[in-house]
């Protein structure tokens, strides 16, 4: 007895409610302070001050970005293995880079959760470990592109678009939601490494980092609604059809 019928139609609600998530969490996150205003200047006292003062709502709207961050890589596990309906090979490997990337963007938000409120309350009273913890604030500042922090998330992103570049053929059907869904995300793979050889090259200032990679992951919006479409049954047609279909 087979169960790829019912298996397609799992991953299929899995990746439709998934997309669903990551839309609420995201409209969720434009109500969340994730930093003092202006973090890239920001002073190392004024956001200590404002880490102390705000830490609810600091660890709220992180843990709304983790979330987020998992529903979205779930989308693109499930969009991987559509892709496998057409490619296997371009499949695996698209949910290995998912994988790898969701593992990379863990590392930070948690840190976010859990190290930076602690950190801050240290700092703020001067307990054991103040001196420590005014030393690595500024290693986990979560708005300058070039600290720890933030390198793991566009290591996250890089791995993300290494996954667009390898699943954007294969999901190209005979729909417009499968051709829109292809097309959106091949275009964001090329435009993030476009992105970070300006940045190797020396082409794009430090400040300019967050309006460029983030400006470039924008297009992940166009992928994840016309593949919301695609995981409610509207299929890629023959042969495609086969990967989304019982």
């Amino acid at each position: 007895m087979s169960h790829e019928g019912p298996l397609n139609r799992q991953i299929n609600r899995w990746g439709f409610w998934s997309v669903v998530i990551f839309a609420v969490t995201t409209v969720i996150s434009l109500f969340l302070p994730l930093d003092v205003g202006d973090g890239y200047a920001a002073s190392h006292a004024d956001r200590v001050i404002w880490l102390e003062e705000n830490r609810d709502v600091f660890i709220a709207g992180w843990v709304n970005q983790i979330i987020s961050m998992f529903s979205l890589s779930a989308a693109f596990a499930a969009a991987a293995w559509v892709a496998g309906g057409n490619n296997v090979l371009s499949g695996v490997l698209g949910a290995f880079f998912v994988a790898m990337a969701t593992m990379a963007f863990v590392i930070p938000k948690f840190i976010a959760v859990w190290t930076i409120p602690m950190l801050a309350s240290a700092a703020a009273t001067g307990a054991a470990g103040s001196d420590m913890a005014n030393s690595l604030l500024p290693l986990l500042n979560v708005s300058i592109p070039f600290s720890l922090y933030t390198s793991f998330d566009y290591l996250g992103f890089w791995l993300y678009a290494v996954f667009a570049l390898l699943i954007a053929g294969p999901l190209y059907g005979e729909t417009l939601n499968s051709k829109i869904a292809s097309i959106s995300l091949g275009v964001f793979g090329v435009v993030y490494h476009l992105c970070l050889l300006m940045l190797f090259s020396g082409a794009m200032e430090p400040i300019d980092v967050g309006t460029y990679f983030i400006g470039s992951s924008l297009l992940l919006f166009f992928h994840l609604l016309a593949m919301a479409f695609v995981f409610k049954g509207v299929g890629f047609g023959q042969p495609d059809s086969q990967a989304v279909n019982p």
